[in-house]
């Protein structure tokens, strides 16, 4: 019995490799991934020009959109959506850099949507990066899947005025052998998480406030006693804080 439950075993792990060793990506023909891109790219036209039937054409029935947000939205709402820019608003989004992979009647294109907006005169620019799923059904790619994420970017500086730069370099710590150092470089402040590596710019929004200018951009508060000595330091990481205490001088 113990024989035949080892045979059983070994049966059903050769079953279950065989389709994993064999879903190997293949770079797509060229062909392909201009087909692809176009279909992206004439959604994004249409985000500006509020043409929804391009999107109710290019998307499967069952197909998902998450954006730049989290949000998750199925067919019907992702082409209601489309609605255009409004007044005082206009811009394009130009796609840079597409890659696809073809897994059978698989498809996946990775490309980076490059967005240029004005908003009554205001110039804006965001950087994203898209992955979107294909299958061919129908003699043509459909698409069944996109997930858009934000590429950060280091933002226009700000003059803050009273900043006292001497007030922050010193050693916060969030554990014994865990500690963020921050000192200034001239005119800026910058840390380092651990010795030895680079430093990281620290950014002014505004008093006791910096952006670290690093992959992720997150927010640094630094917060004061009653006497209006900084004591601690707040790393605010995506949408959490890191609190640290000061070390004594």
């Amino acid at each position: 019995m113990a024989s035949r439950s080892r045979s059983f075993v070994a049966v059903v792990f050769v079953l279950l490799l065989v389709p994993l060793t064999s879903a190997k990506a293949a770079s797509a023909p060229e062909a392909v991934t201009r087909e692809l891109t176009a279909t992206v790219q004439a959604m994004m036209n249409a985000l500006a020009s509020g043409k929804p039937a391009v999107w109710e054409h290019a998307l499967a029935d069952d197909a998902v959109v998450i954006d730049e947000f989290g949000r998750m939205q199925g067919k019907n709402d992702a082409v209601k959506s489309i609605t255009g820019l409004p007044a005082g608003f206009s811009g394009e989004i130009r796609l840079l850099q597409p890659k696809a992979r073809i897994w059978g009647d698989t498809a996946v294109l990775t490309v980076d949507a490059d967005e240029y907006e004005t908003v009554f005169g205001q110039k804006l620019h965001v950087l994203y990066r898209m992955t979107v799923t294909f299958i061919r059904q129908d003699r043509r790619w459909r698409m069944v899947a996109m997930h858009n994420v934000t590429v950060p970017t280091t933002p226009p500086t700000l003059e803050v005025e009273g900043l006292t730069l001497d007030d922050y370099p010193g050693v916060y710590r969030y554990a014994p052998e865990r500690a963020f150092a921050v000192r200034r470089d001239g005119d800026a402040l910058s840390f380092t998480t651990r010795a030895g590596r680079p430093a990281t710019r620290l950014m002014p929004v505004a008093r006791d406030v910096f952006m670290d200018d690093g992959d992720e951009k997150n927010l640094f508060v630094f917060r004061r006693d009653d006497a209006g000595k900084v004591v601690r330091l707040i790393e605010r990481r995506k949408f959490n804080d890191l609190v640290l205490k000061r070390d004594a001088n």
